[in-house]
């Protein structure tokens, strides 16, 4: 009797039996332990930005939020200045030749001048004598105020007339009481008619002599104003004769008219 082979062997002129196959449908390899299996990692499905004005998306649970941005929050304004900081003065009795450059130039050798601003005429443009100097700053305007005010003018027999701006606008609104001046020396200026009656009369607010404007020379009469009504009535008569420079001179009412000229007049 013959004996059979035993099953675990390969029969001369056959193919080996195949592997068995594991349980993922995947051959492991022969005589190998299959590697345990894993589980894939899946990135979290992306979300769309958001759009202005939304909230932003929601973490997934189990996972670090996304750090939110921080805004900061606007700068403070600056507070306004206050009212001692003032840095303009006012400058008043000013010729009708003065203009901008000119009073620049009076103080540019400060060099703390910012800006100048002459009063004129809205119809006409002329310059009404007046205006305002903006200084860099309080300490600046106040320095000029103290070391100008009532020095002489360069190029001319004037003396600076200045204020702190807020001081000149309050004086605008007292009245003015005004009277015509006749007879005058064509040396007399501004300086010297307002000086003649200023060292009888301490309300007189300021003197202009007419001018004509081709020539600039004096047409013989002006003005002198004042700020008290009894001195103004005392001029009339008691200054009615008296020399300045070389002639008497005569004094009458001015005519009831709005003058252009002065200290601050709109």
């Amino acid at each position: 009797m013959m004996q059979q082979p035993p099953p675990s062997q390969t029969q001369p002129g056959m193919a080996p039996p195949p592997p068995p196959q594991g349980a993922a449908g995947q051959p492991p390899q022969w005589g190998a332990i299959p590697p345990p299996m894993t589980h894939q990692y899946a990135p979290p499905p992306q979300q769309p930005p958001a759009m202005w004005g939304q909230p932003p998306p929601q973490a997934h649970y189990g996972q670090v939020p996304p750090p939110q941005p921080y805004y900061a929050a606007p700068p403070a304004m600056a507070a306004p200045a206050a009212a001692d900081e003032v840095k303009t003065l006012w400058i008043g009795d000013l010729q009708a030749w003065m203009d901008e450059n000119y009073i620049y130039n009076c103080f540019a050798a400060t060099g703390e001048v910012q800006s100048v601003k002459l009063i004129r005429d809205k119809q006409s443009g002329q310059l009404q004598g007046y205006g305002f100097v903006e200084f860099i700053s309080h300490a600046a305007a106040d320095r000029v105020l103290q070391t100008y005010n009532g020095q002489m003018m360069p190029n001319v027999e004037m003396v600076f007339r200045l204020n702190w701006a807020s001081a000149g606008e309050k004086r605008d609104d007292t009245p003015d009481y005004t009277i015509f001046v006749g007879d005058l020396a064509a040396d007399v200026t501004d300086y010297l008619l307002q000086e003649t009656f200023r060292v009888h009369y301490p309300s007189v607010k300021g003197a202009k002599v007419v001018t004509d404007k081709m020539t600039m020379r004096s047409k013989g009469y002006g003005f002198v104003k004042f700020g008290d009504p009894t001195e103004q009535a005392r001029a009339m008569t008691e200054m009615n004769g008296m020399l300045c420079s070389s002639r008497p001179m005569r004094i009458g009412p001015a005519a009831n008219k709005k003058t252009t000229w002065g200290s601050g007049e709109r």
